[in-house]
């Protein structure tokens, strides 16, 4: 047991530090346990051009296996980067370590095994998706049934594992962005609709597309802007401009000061065919602006919009639905301006004092 003098360790261990969501909400979390007086490393397994950089006093360390001992044998480069990670957790001895994301939550469980680091597996995104096959739904099952903790964001995540493991599993939500609490914008609001995401099949930027295009005579005035990139970003131009709308589709790309460009927006939309519990979503709410958002599997979306009192809720892929509630918030501002100002109030739920409190809990109850 640690004495209450004696500093506590965490690593956090996830496979690099992308401009993702579960990446920023990483982040965040260590940059909290530091301020709290805790010894904090990311352990990530490789890097890449754009990243989150890391608090001040949180040390990085890289757990991929050097060029030099890459194999052309998959296996033993597989085993020599669980021998690696292994070696990372007996060198920096941390008292436990939080990961997350399908396999890596299946390293941290094997490579702590003869340590005294206990293992936090998480799951962030939808579950289905992290463990799609058989053998990894079983090996789910049986490797986080030996993690000392299991975290997950959805009441209906706990259905897809086992038994034992839905038992064992808590409900942590991640806090909300520091950027995105800020009074909610009172003013009037700019003509234009918003998305912020990657740009792949995931998100469905198409369906977005198709629906202002479809509402684009009674609404000549609005523009959509679509903040984020990816591999599909060429497809999004060149449908917008076989729709016509291509002089009123914005795409920035990615930006620093998302709060700013979009929190006098008219309406947000999130329209992804898959999701954990969407930040973007979350950091939209907090706003306060009018939000449509999909059903999605994991239960991610009824998490933060309860549908018709701080957001509407679509079925995932039904653009008539979008349109239809494209058309009842545009048309209506005092309808759109009830929404917002309840959609702000996930502020106080989702503020980082109350929400980090309950992961410095959890954390502790496991460390003692």
């Amino acid at each position: 047991m640690k004495e209450k003098n004696e500093e506590k360790k965490i690593a956090f261990y996830i496979g690099a530090l992308r401009k993702g969501g579960a990446e920023r909400v990483f982040v965040n979390l260590a940059d909290y346990f530091r301020r709290e007086g805790y010894e904090v490393i990311m352990v990530t397994q490789y890097r890449v051009e754009e990243e989150y950089d890391l608090p001040e006093g949180v040390g990085r360390i890289l757990s991929d296996i050097e060029a030099e001992r890459v194999t052309r044998s998959r296996v033993i480069n597989f085993f020599r980067r669980l021998n690696k990670l292994h070696a990372i957790w007996k060198e920096q001895k941390p008292d436990l370590v939080l990961s997350c994301i399908g396999k890596n939550n299946f390293m941290a469980v094997v490579t702590t095994w003869g340590t005294k680091t206990k293992p936090v597996v998480s799951v962030v995104g939808e579950a289905k998706e992290e463990y799609p096959t058989k053998l990894m739904r079983l090996l789910a099952d049986i490797l986080f049934s030996r993690a000392a903790g299991i975290i997950l964001q959805t009441e209906r995540s706990r259905s897809f594992f086992c038994k034992k493991v839905g038992e064992k599993a808590v409900i942590l939500p991640n806090s909300l962005n520091p950027d995105f609490i800020r009074p909610r914008y009172e003013g009037e609001r700019e003509k234009r609709i918003v998305s912020v995401g990657r740009m792949d099949a995931n998100k469905n930027h198409e369906m977005q597309l198709r629906a202002f295009a479809a509402l684009r005579d009674r609404y000549p005035d609005y523009e959509l802007v679509i903040y984020g990139d990816g591999e599909l970003r060429s497809s999004i131009e060149e449908l917008a401009q076989k729709l016509g709308i291509a002089d009123h589709v914005l795409l920035p790309g990615v930006v620093a000061d998302v709060a700013r460009r979009i929190e006098r927006a008219s309406l947000f939309l999130l329209t992804s065919y898959s999701e954990g519990v969407s930040n973007a979503l979350i950091e939209a709410l907090a706003l306060g602006l009018p939000v449509i958002a999909t059903d999605v599997p994991s239960g991610g979306t009824e998490e933060l919009v309860e549908d018709g009192i701080n957001g509407l809720i679509i079925p995932a892929g039904d653009r008539k639905a979008l349109e239809s509630a494209m058309e009842s918030i545009l048309s209506d501002s005092a309808y759109a301006d009830k929404l917002g100002r309840e959609a702000a109030k996930i502020q106080d739920r989702l503020a980082p004092e109350r929400v980090n409190i309950l992961w410095k809990a959890y954390f502790d109850g496991i460390i003692k």
